[in-house]
Parts: C-alpha cells; structure tokens; sequence
C-alpha cells in the first residue's frame, strides 16, 4: 500500500516555527546572561557574594525542577495554552528582575522566572511535534536545536553589551520580546489538543523535590563541598556551616525523593491510574535510548560553556562583550547546520545528522584544545568554536527528532518533558564537572609552576588559593604588581591547561555519545500513514477540548 503523500507546511506553520524558538532562546538566554551582569548587580544593588549565587543559581534550580510537572500539564490542558502562559509568567518576572529595588526581590523574581521557563521549554517541543510531521520534522528541530545552541553563545555577548548600558536591561529586553512572541503563537500556532486527566499531585511533589534537589547538587557542590561542608550555606537568617555538607544532603533527599516517585509511577501505572510520567514510554526504544544519549550530549556541550568565558577575559585579556563576540562563531556554525539539514532531511536520516553532529562537536572541542595557550590567536579560537556550533545545531536538534519520533502525540507533553529534564540535569552535571576539573587545573598548575620557580609552598598555595576564588578575575591585579607579575603569568598557563583539559574531556563525553548511538535505530519519521498506526490520523485531530 503506497504511503500518503507529505503535506508541506504551511508559511503559517513556519511562523508558529519562529515564535517558538524565539520563546526558546529567551529561556536559554536568560540562563547565561546573569553570569556577566553580576558584577554591576553587585555594585548596584549592594549586596553579599550569597545573595549574588542566588541570582545566578535560582533561575536553573526551578526551571530543573518542574519539567516533568509542565510536560504533563501540556498533554492535560494544551501545550499552546502552557507554553503562552509561561510566557506570561516569564514577562511579569522579567519586569520585577528590571526593578528589583534589592536583593530579595530579584531573587525572588529569578526563581518564579525559573517557573516559566520549565512551562516553555517542553511545551515547545510538544508544539512542534505536533505541528510537523516527515521531513518537515525535522527540519523544524533543527531550527529548534540551533536556537538552543546559538542562544546559549549569544547569552554572554548579549549581557557584555547591556551591562555597559545597565544590568537592568538585561531583563527589561524580555518585555517586548515576550509580548511579541505571544502574538506570533497565537497568530500561527493551532489550539492544543487537550487530554482527560488529572495530575498526580504526590508524584508533582516527588518530582520537583527530587530534580529540584539535584540541580542544586550539581549547580552547588563545589561551592560548598561534596561531602564536607567547605563554605557556609546562608538562606535568609539561617546558616549551615559545618558538619555534613548540604550538597551532600541535598543528594540523599533527592534520590530517596526520585526513588519514591519511580516507583509511585509504576504503581499507578500498573493499577492503570494516571501517573504523572508514564513509565511505560521507557518502553519505546527510540526514546529510552535517545534520553541516555541526550543526557550523554548535555554533559559533554554545555560544560566548556561555563568556563571559556573565563579564560578569555582573564587569561587573553578580552572584554566581556568581546568575549561574547569570540562565542557568536558557535552561534553562527549552530545556524549553518540547521541552514545545512533543510536539504539534507531528505536523504539524510536524523540519527546520521546526530553522529555527524557528535563528531563536529569533538573535532572543534580537539581543535580549541590544541591550541589553547597565553596567546591564542582570535581566529583560531572561532574556527574551533565555529565547527564546534555546526556539530551542536546537528546533534542537539535532531536527537530529540529521535527521542520523540515514536510516541504517540496524547503523551508528547510528558516526553517533551522527560527529554528536557535530561538535557538540563546533563548540563548541569557537564557545568560541575568541567568547572571543578578546570579550577582544579587551575589552582594545581599555578602552585606546581610557582613552585618550580622557587616560590615557597604556602605562597604558591595562598596565590593559587587568591586565583581560584576569584575565578581568575585577580590576574589582571597580579599582573600589575611587579612582585606578584610571575604569579599572573602561572595563571594565565595554569588557566590554557585546564582549556586544554575541559575541551580533552568534552570532546571524550561526546564521543561517548557517540558510541552511545550504536544502539538505537534510526526510527522512521512521522507521516500521516505512521500516524494513523497510532490511533491518530490527523496530526491535529484532538484528543478533547483544544485551547
């Protein structure tokens, strides 16, 4: 029986296409930026270095936490009517973070802000898995991917240029994005279908308890030790400062939390209730393989991130908006892949753009690597970062192609849900470990090459100690004292290795994902005849009422 024919999308669906990723690439930005606007939030708002890794760190705590609640509330009640009421919620909060007259407040605002981040996020991908289908399909993730991956290089330049302008723009620009975005969803976006439901409440408890506990695990554990508390922890008038570190804590509570739940879900789907997650799509090859090679990609590409920004103003002397400049060739090799996987959807399948992802990605990463030194030149720094994005716009788009590609549309929201909950806790498990390996790098480096000079142990130790702390913003200071210059030069060495090191490690973990990819089928891409084998004949045709 010959397959029926492909509808092309319509400029209507494409359009719905923009406004998504542009709700996507606010998320992804607003999670970035805040790390090169901090300082001037310091100075201006007067407040302690707690209070500061709280605006930095609250934002992906929440949006962690609550991905497995908006997946399913996407299936329940629309995933058009989540994803616009998240941007609702990430506008209000945006307009509090602009005026925060302090501390709290912007606190406060960062966490809720987290809120409509984790409402967009898997919501986005419902939509798109439900809008298109074939080669559209995976088109459309492309888009998707590339913005991810363009968006998280572009956060860091974005915040250099307006934190000379004024920290407060850095969220105030969400404002007009966000109501512009919302009339471009409800313009070419269709109503959700919506399915009878209810949540589980215990288990949305469990789950937001359980990964909520654990982003901060991997977020924090440096700072305040993995077993032993290292620096005090300080929440309002409370202080944990010795004894057990609370990273560690936070690690049993999240998998006693994470354990209940699973099995909570699998009772209830056994006794055919409503789980919050349906276990049962871990039954789906595609999917339970996909989500170990996203979760494999998340470590392996966001890490090298977090610490390159570092070296290249500390350590080669760049601004932060050049810096941020030096990240636009990732962004830019992230939308000449998805320009590149237009054509090459049809003939070209999605598991093969994800293999030739990976490998782009490691062979940049190898590239930066190799060259990373005191004095790298610009170009080959962005040559590396360029072939670096093309591999990012392949793999990270078209692996969730892949994850999401057999199952069924009445569960699109719980797996988009699941899919985003294992990007973000690999990168955030990437984040850690590449920043504990490069300030590990940094500070045994500086104290061996100082020593080696003929400096006395406890001083190399307090400089390399001084260097850490500051995350190599004292190098600048150093480098001006003649008496401590040698010291600054150690650190811009020790700071090249531990690039050498992060992009050795990286571009390991991507291979790994690689290999990873051996075991899963390419699976074949949604067409109304695929469709209809999964009770749904139309893409669109609801499940119950739309919204």
């Amino acid at each position: 029986m010959p397959e029926t024919a492909e509808t092309p999308p319509t400029a209507r669906q494409w359009l719905g296409l923009v406004a998504v990723a542009l709700g996507v690439a606010l998320i992804v930005v607003d999670l970035t930026i805040v790390n090169v606007i901090l300082a001037p939030i310091i100075e201006a708002l007067s407040i302690g270095s707690s209070e500061a890794q709280w605006i930095q760190e609250s934002y992906a705590i929440t949006f962690a936490a609550l991905l497995l609640v908006t997946g399913r509330l996407s299936d329940l009640y629309g995933a058009r009517r989540i994803f616009l009421l998240g941007l609702a919620v990430f506008g209000v909060t945006s307009l509090l973070a602009a005026s925060a007259p302090g501390g709290g407040l912007l606190i406060l605002a960062r966490f809720v802000q987290g809120v409509g981040g984790a409402m967009m996020l898997p919501t986005s991908l419902a939509l798109l898995n439900a809008t298109f289908t074939g080669r559209a399909r995976g088109q459309a993730f492309a888009v998707w991917g590339s913005t991810i991956g363009a968006a998280a290089a572009v956060g860091p330049l974005l915040g250099g240029w307006l934190a000379d302008i004024s920290w407060r723009w850095a969220f105030g620009i969400n404002i007009p994005l966000v109501a512009l975005i919302v009339v471009g969803v409800l313009l070419h976006l269709d109503a959700s279908p919506r399915t009878p439901g209810r949540i589980d409440g215990v288990g949305a408890a469990l789950s937001a308890a359980g990964l909520g506990l654990l982003a901060f695990v991997l977020i924090e554990g440096r700072a305040y030790g993995w077993l032993l508390t290292t620096e005090p922890l300080e929440i309002g008038g409370f202080s944990w400062s010795g004894g057990l570190s609370p990273v560690f804590v936070a690690l049993l509570l999240s998998v006693l939390a994470l354990g209940v739940f699973w099995r909570r879900q699998t009772a209830l789907g056994r006794a055919g209730d409503e789980p919050l997650m349906d276990v049962g799509l871990f039954s789906i090859r595609s999917f339970r393989n996909g989500n170990f090679v996203t979760l494999m990609v998340g470590l392996g590409e966001f890490g090298i991130i977090a610490v390159l920004p570092l070296w290249l103003q500390f350590a080669l002397g760049y601004s932060a908006f050049e810096a941020g400049l030096a990240l636009v060739a990732l962004a830019a090799g992230s939308f000449v892949a998805s320009g590149a996987s237009f054509p090459m959807a049809a003939t070209v399948p999605a598991l093969a753009q994800v293999r030739i992802g990976l490998v782009l990605e490691a062979a940049g990463l190898t590239t930066l690597a190799l060259t990373a030194s005191t004095d790298s030149s610009w170009w080959l720094i962005a040559l590396a970062l360029f072939v670096y994005g093309i591999g990012v716009g392949f793999a990270t788009a078209q692996v969730t192609n892949i994850v999401l590609v057999d199952v069924p549309e009445r569960s699109g929201g719980q797996a988009s849900g699941i899919q985003s909950a294992a990007r973000e806790l690999g990168s955030a498990l990437g984040i850690a470990l590449l920043t504990t390996l490069f300030f590990s790098t940094l500070a045994s480096g500086m104290t061996d090459r100082l020593t080696r000079d003929g400096v006395a142990a406890d001083e190399a130790d307090r400089l390399g100690n001084m260097v850490t702390d500051s995350a190599g913003s004292v190098i600048g200071t150093l480098a001006a004292e003649p008496r401590t210059a040698s010291a600054a030069e150690a650190a811009r060495e020790a700071m090249a290795v531990g690039v050498q090191v992060s992009g050795y490690v990286c571009a390991g973990l991507l291979l790994l994902a690689l290999a990873a990819t051996l075991f899963m089928s390419p699976g074949k891409p949604r067409t109304p005849r695929t469709l209809k084998a999964q009770g749904t004949s139309d893409p669109k045709a609801p499940h119950g009422p739309v919204r």
